[in-house]
């Protein structure tokens, strides 16, 4: 179903997923989802800044400031405060955005922290690190079960019109004009999936999806920079880069993604928050018993974690932030760009997200899961559910 690769006990988390798409509930989900989501984040949140600081170190050869960012509206100010260069198209995007700052989604929450180096006249900026927030990860997760849910739909209804056409004694091609026919086929063939699903029947040609970039760094470095990034990451014996992809065209980058071997022990140091606490609190858990079980967690995990970095030069940066290429227009752009938007797509939104918010309310248990993605629902209903899980009252005017 979904691995997240940035995770540790990734393959349960992909389990869980999988049985709650059938409905397929068990005793102690609560618990599990709560600790696979909360525990991981927290693991995610210590290697990512250790890994960050060392590489941006090793980068630079100084000492490296970091402050924590909460909105992308801190990461574009710092962006736009002191150019490292200046040419024509960066003056007219900083010029841009200082005159209406408010149309580059400055409000956007980001679960990030950004990088300094010294110089001369202060501190310059050099790339950030960042966790991808609980709702992109459901977004994102959903968007690709959704796609190959469609495929598959498709895949079926397509060997429907083969059967068709080789009834009628005719070349498939030849029917392609009948639409109401096709219409039906394909819906069809959804709702065989659906049947399929109630009754726990697994899907056919789903194979395994990865997501890579959960835990996610940005480095500003010219040309040259990737060949002192790679010589640095290679000396190292705790990472391998196991991917590199070129992006052209809006945005020009290098995209690296990056085998990371943690270190455990320095990732435990560490107690547990007081906010996290108060969750696994929620889950019947004392201080001891979270902390003991987060130790457990971390020592019986997967050895290795993927992290995404990405390599732009200071005006492509800029360009991803404030100009052509704008990251907040892409999420949008996928939004409204889907091929397949049934009930059962709607469905599977609602349940990512309730799933990945239940591990961050302080709802104690789950009783059945309020989602079955073969029913229908309007988004009200989901509403509802979403602020039961965080005790937030109804909106109704009272009688």
């Amino acid at each position: 179903m979904i691995t997240i690769n940035s995770y540790i006990h990734r393959h349960e988390l992909n389990d869980v997923i999988r049985r709650w798409m059938y409905d397929d509930l068990r005793s102690d989900d609560a618990q599990r989802i709560t600790c696979l989501v909360n525990f991981n984040n927290v693991f995610v949140a210590r290697y990512l800044q250790t890994f960050a600081l060392e590489l941006f170190s090793g980068l630079h050869q100084s000492e490296i400031i970091t402050r924590r960012a909460f909105l992308k509206g801190d990461l574009k100010d710092v962006l736009v405060s002191s150019p490292p260069v200046r040419n024509p198209r960066i003056d007219e995007l900083i010029e841009d955005y200082h005159e209406n700052p408010g149309r580059f989604y400055r409000e956007t929450p980001f679960n990030g922290r950004l990088f300094f180096r010294p110089v001369e006249n202060g501190y310059e900026y050099i790339g950030s690190s960042r966790i991808k927030r609980i709702r992109r990860l459901a977004e994102k997760s959903a968007r690709k079960i959704i796609d190959r849910v469609f495929e598959i739909i498709k895949r079926n209804a397509d060997a429907m019109a083969e059967e068709r056409a080789s009834r009628l004694g005719i070349p498939r091609v030849q029917t392609m004009s009948f639409q109401e026919e096709i219409s039906e086929e394909f819906l069809s063939a959804e709702r065989r999936l659906l049947d399929d699903l109630r009754q726990h029947i697994g899907f056919h040609g789903f194979e395994d999806i990865f997501i890579n970039d959960v835990a996610g760094i940005k480095m500003i470095l010219g040309e040259e920079g990737e060949d002192r990034l790679m010589q640095l990451l290679a000396r190292r014996g705790d990472c391998e880069v196991i991917e590199r992809e070129c992006h052209s065209g809006r945005y020009n980058a290098i995209n690296l993604i990056v085998s990371f071997k943690p270190s455990k022990e320095e990732i435990l140091e560490k107690p547990l928050s007081d906010r996290l606490l108060t969750v696994m609190r929620a889950r019947g858990l004392t201080p001891e018993e979270a902390q003991r079980r987060f130790v457990e967690f971390v020592y019986s995990g997967e050895e290795n974690v993927h992290i995404e970095i990405m390599l732009s030069d200071f005006q492509e940066t800029l360009e991803s932030e404030i100009g052509r290429c704008i990251h907040e227009d892409r999420i949008i752009e996928q939004r409204m760009n889907r091929q397949y938007r049934s009930y059962l797509s709607k469905n599977i939104e609602y349940l990512m997200e309730y799933l990945f918010s239940f591990a961050v309310s302080y709802q104690q248990d789950l009783g059945e899961l309020p989602i079955k993605i073969w029913n229908r629902y309007l988004t009200d209903y989901f509403d509802t559910l979403i602020r039961r899980l965080f005790r937030i009252p109804a909106v109704d005017m009272p009688d």
